[in-house]
């Protein structure tokens, strides 16, 4: 390989590392790492990073890193780099967790997700009140088909029952959640006002919390200080549309294929011009997920709750600097 191959293949990984680290994360924690180098790049967990009171199992965290894999995909599609994917055998302490190799020829999916890659910047998590609009049926099946694409199962929550159940036990999750204090420490650790803090969910992007928030099925309270910015009338409501996304097994390889679905989806809605709030207490909980599965009479495990709407936008976290992020190891192929 050429020098100028050399730098050129380099310059590609940092190129889908940049992507990779604009990933939706756990109360943006970026729990990754990048080892970049011309044959391959590398995605590493940084369990440093884990939420231990709220992810005990690490399956947060996992979700978390599948979502990066995604990004990466896109990314050299949009660069037009055929890549093969290995997803490695995940045991309790597995690095890398997957593995991504330039490869000769064109494969299938390649231009379906280079056209997701302006959408990796524009996407973030809206906390705001929704508005009325519907959405409508040939979203909700694409959304579908892109999260089976990924291994997944997307269901959208229609029956009335169904929703209330969702809303009764969203509320049952998040006050056993707040009652922990260790929980509630966590929140604190993972929020801040700081304007040049890289990682952690800021104030620009949570709601003031209080009594006028109006949620049916609670938004996580990130307003630990009393310093959201967003409006408090925030309304989550069991009326609005909430899709389930889930998997048939409930392993760290399907909690890893459960980010790539949910990062896919994400980028779908974005591009369709509606955004989305992961409610993700109700799957948190471990007594209240089985209760989940049993009230709506699934086979599968839930991972991630979706509300999905129209709404103003809201201010993207911040991100960590890709050179505090990667290793470079430059090798030949």
């Amino acid at each position: 390989m050429t020098s100028t191959t050399t730098a050129n293949r380099l310059r590609a990984m940092r190129t889908i590392a940049q992507a990779a680290r604009l990933a939706p994360s756990v109360h943006n924690t970026q729990p990754w790492r990048f080892e970049l180098g011309t044959g391959s790049f590398d995605l590493h967990v940084d369990r440093t990073r884990q939420l231990r009171a709220l992810d005990p199992t690490g399956r947060q965290l996992m979700v978390s890193v599948g979502c990066a894999l995604f990004n990466a995909r896109v990314s050299a599609a949009a660069l037009g780099l055929p890549m093969q994917i290995e997803r490695m055998p995940l045991g309790p302490d597995a690095n890398p967790v997957a593995r991504l190799r330039p490869t000769e020829g064109t494969l299938p999916d390649e231009l379906r997700l280079a056209v997701l890659e302006p959408l990796i910047r524009i996407r973030s998590t809206n906390r705001r009140r929704f508005a009325d609009d519907p959405v409508p049926d040939d979203l909700i099946a694409a959304l579908t088909s892109a999260a089976q694409a990924d291994g997944t199962r997307l269901v959208q929550i229609i029956d009335e029952s169904d929703r209330l159940t969702i809303a009764r036990l969203s509320q049952r999750a998040d006050a056993l959640q707040y009652a922990d204090g260790a929980y509630r420490a966590e929140i604190r650790t993972w929020t801040t006002n700081d304007p040049d803090r890289m990682d952690g969910v800021p104030a620009r992007a949570v709601p003031h919390f209080d009594a006028g928030t109006g949620d049916e099925i609670p938004i996580r309270d990130f307003d630990s200080t009393g310093a959201g910015w967003l409006p408090t009338d925030t309304r989550s409501s069991h009326n609005q549309c909430l899709l389930l996304l889930g998997t048939q097994g409930d392993r760290p390889d399907q909690w890893l294929r459960t980010g790539e679905a949910l990062e896919h989806v994400w980028l779908e809605i974005a591009r369709h011009g509606f955004v989305m709030s992961p409610l993700t207490q109700v799957v948190e909980v471990p007594a209240v997920r089985a209760r989940l599965r049993e009230e709506l009479r699934i086979s599968m495990y839930p991972h991630i709750l979706m509300r999905v709407g129209r709404a103003a936008p809201t201010a993207s976290a911040s991100r960590r600097h890709l050179d505090d992020l990667i290793v470079e190891t430059p090798t030949t192929s």
